[in-house]
């Protein structure tokens, strides 16, 4: 595992955050849904409430295990873990160095 840069760290830092704001707008979305189907009388009152307080709960376990507590250490992980889940493309490894975007593109493999 190779070391980042300064100047790596905080591209490191800027890809996760834009996708940390991708998962948060999964989140929301996620929530609206069930409310859209809540209105709709789709669902009724408790099924609802269940699911809406289910899907809130999860989505943030997701967030929690994956960006909480995050060091430099483990700012590679994170970003092949988001491209793996399509919440960023190869395009934003572009500014990394080639044997950093090298190292993202062998652990997705992995990780796959």
């Amino acid at each position: 595992m190779s070391t980042l840069s300064k100047r790596e760290k905080r591209i490191a830092r800027e890809i996760i955050e834009k996708g940390l704001q991708v998962e948060y707008a999964k989140a929301l979305n996620d929530a609206y849904t069930v409310l859209q189907n809540w209105k709709n009388k789709e669902t009724d009152n408790r099924d609802a409430y269940h699911l809406l307080f289910k899907t809130v709960r999860d989505n943030d376990k997701h967030i929690a295990r994956r960006y909480d507590g995050m060091r430099g250490s483990d700012y590679i992980d994170i970003i092949a873990a988001q491209l793996i889940d399509g919440i960023i493309s190869e395009d934003d490894l572009k500014e990394f160095r080639e044997e950093t975007q090298i190292e993202i593109t062998e652990l997705c493999r992995i990780f796959k």
